[in-house]
């Protein structure tokens, strides 16, 4: 990461026109290196000051018109809010909607915050995850919107606070009314469905059987598909042994890196060790789509749908 020596400083052009006006033909000079620039016009509903999910106090003057997302899940959420006007930077690992292919690249783990700076943003949405970059451009007076999104209220909270920053609230609720929809509708169908008859189910991140356990939004997923997570006693994204999960026994396997790894599901299968679970016995392996189900954003309740399909198909079809 490159040290800022410069602070940020943002030159506003104003043109300004003077009426010539005059007596028996003479004119009135008026030199507008000493005339201060006029004040930037007001937005409606703006200044607002916002706590992001990171607890950080953030002040936004008027409503953004040069914002830079660096990181997937955030630029998604401003996408669906309207903002692709707004939009004039986004990280290397950014892959929707098609129109970002469009905009500048900031990076990727390592945030170029001179490119960033030189976008000349009056916004900047990231993950605590960026925290390098982050403090990088607050100490510059750049306004940084921080997520931290761990369940589905969260994601929602997300989606409020980006609406909120950016003067796009309305558009923001509906958003979340109709997440809230796609969620009803997956719970509605699998409320029934007795304890007993709800499919234990191993989520694998990567092949170093990483996982997700309670307070996370995979987590309430797999719960909200009708599915019991046998990792729901861990806390967090964290590794289970592979003797617990033979132990554990899964009638089902979500994998959430086969979609960019091809062969995971067959990999899985042919481990020697795993050839007693029931989810390899009965063929019960299946990619998740990474996007879907890892992005803390918009489409996190396809990604449910998705979860939804593989655990009871009977009723997803």
């Amino acid at each position: 990461m490159h040290n800022m020596r410069k602070t940020l400083s943002f030159i506003v052009l104003a043109l300004l026109l003077f009426a010539i006006a005059g007596c028996g033909g003479t004119k009135q000079e008026v030199s507008s290196q000493n005339k201060p620039n006029p004040p930037a016009a007001s937005s409606p509903g703006f200044p607002v000051t916002i706590h992001d999910s990171t607890g950080t106090e953030v002040k936004i003057a008027k409503k953004p018109e040069r914002i830079v997302s660096i990181i997937p899940n955030m630029t998604e959420i401003a996408f669906a809010l309207g903002l692709d006007q707004q939009i004039v930077g986004v990280s290397n690992y950014d892959d929707y909607p098609k129109e970002v292919a469009k905009k500048q690249r900031v990076g990727d783990l390592n945030i170029n915050t001179e490119k960033v700076v030189s976008l000349q943003p009056d916004l900047v949405l990231a993950d605590s995850s960026n925290g390098k970059a982050i403090a990088a451009l607050r100490k510059l007076g750049i306004p940084v919107l921080a997520s931290d999104a761990k369940t589905f209220d969260d994601i929602y909270a997300s989606i409020e606070t980006v609406g909120k920053a950016t003067g796009t609230e309305d558009k923001a609720e509906q958003l979340v009314a109709k997440m809230r929809k796609d969620v009803k509708q997956v719970t509605d169908k699998v409320k029934d469905i007795p304890a007993s008859k709800k499919p234990k189910v191993w989520v694998e991140v990567d092949p170093t059987l990483f996982t997700t356990g309670k307070g996370t939004f995979m987590n309430d997923m797999i719960e909200m598909a009708g599915g019991v997570n046998i990792a729901s006693d861990l806390t967090g994204w964290k590794q289970l042994s592979e003797e617990k999960i033979i132990e554990r026994n899964p009638d089902i396997i979500l994998d959430t890196y086969g979609y960019y790894q091809k062969g995971a599901t067959e990999k899985i299968k042919q481990r020697t060790t795993w050839k007693g679970i029931h989810a390899v016995q009965q063929g019960k392996v299946f990619d998740l789509d990474s996007n879907l189900v890892d992005r803390p954003g918009p489409r996190i309740t396809d990604g449910l749908k998705q979860i939804a399909a593989d655990l009871h198909p009977d009723l997803f079809k």
